[in-house]
């Protein structure tokens, strides 16, 4: 039974040098910005709305692109922006892929429901510009927002929606209201009712739904709870899941690997599931 819900969606206390992390994504993403502005490989800033945050920064191969990727950032949908996860666009760009990575409006500054629509816009936006099929991969928060836009209430418009190919829920959050419980709310302001509607794993997916929940096997327990929750639920209703558990990974680590072409993880964002595998 849990009684301190704070802790159990705590992921910095239970990881050794935790406070290192941010700075070394950061510098990591500024390097992979110069190498491909460098080349004009990047388009950053892209306006899809009107608000501060609403742009994304575009990254291409050199070739043309085989589809879309978009990555939906972390951060408790109340931190972080899209400048810091550039490196992690590096996988699948090699693969010939371009990617997306929008920034949106942080709580309190905006409800969980209103992130979401922000996320179909620049869904939206991106899919207008780039050919092709699309994958979907997020972190944590953003595990949740890629969650939903395959999901049976997706704001995505529904051209775009049927380009998505798959997704890749990384440490996603996809049962909102254990959050409900937590000192974080006093941010997000989640009331039951939004709680229910923004849960993937109270939702219908869309179909064909082709979905990987991957965690890291060392995470706190709430998160492969979560993870492993929403591959178990929608495998029930039609859709193509696999729940994976990557070795030695904890939640600060555990998407490092998009930035490796060949990994595994790299892999299975850009591979849809074939349902005889699974």
């Amino acid at each position: 039974m849990i009684t301190d819900w704070d802790d159990a969606y705590a992921n910095g206390d239970h990881i050794a040098d935790a406070s290192s992390y941010p700075g070394m994504w950061t510098e990591q993403s500024a390097q992979f910005r110069d190498t491909l502005l460098a080349t004009q490989r990047a388009e950053l800033d892209i306006a899809y709305g009107t608000g501060d945050r609403e742009k994304y920064d575009l990254f291409l191969p050199d070739r043309t692109p085989k589809g879309l990727v978009v990555f939906m950032h972390g951060g408790y949908w109340k931190a972080f922006d899209k400048s810091s996860w550039s490196h992690l666009a590096n996988g699948a760009v090699a693969k010939g892929w371009a990617v997306c990575m929008p920034s949106y409006t942080l709580a309190p500054d905006a409800r969980l429901s209103q992130i979401t629509g922000q996320i179909a816009a620049a869904i939206n936006h991106a899919a207008a510009h780039i050919d092709g099929p699309i994958h979907l991969a997020g972190h944590s928060a953003g595990g949740h927002l890629v969650s939903r836009m395959v999901s049976e209430t997706s704001p995505l418009l529904p051209d775009t929606l049927s380009r998505v190919k798959n997704t890749v829920s990384i440490s996603g959050l996809h049962d909102l209201r254990p959050l409900l419980n937590t000192s974080m709310n006093d941010v997000l302001g989640l009331d039951g009712q939004e709680a229910v509607m923004e849960s993937a794993a109270l939702l219908r997916p869309t179909l064909p739904c082709s979905i990987t929940c991957w965690v890291g096997a060392d995470e706190r327990p709430e998160f492969v709870r979560q993870n492993d929750l929403l591959a178990n639920i929608w495998t029930g209703l039609g859709a193509s899941t696999r729940a994976v558990h990557a070795p030695d990974k904890h939640h600060f680590n555990v998407i490092s690997d998009l930035a490796e072409p060949d990994s595994d993880l790299t892999a299975c964002l850009l591979t849809p599931i074939n349902p005889e595998d699974i």
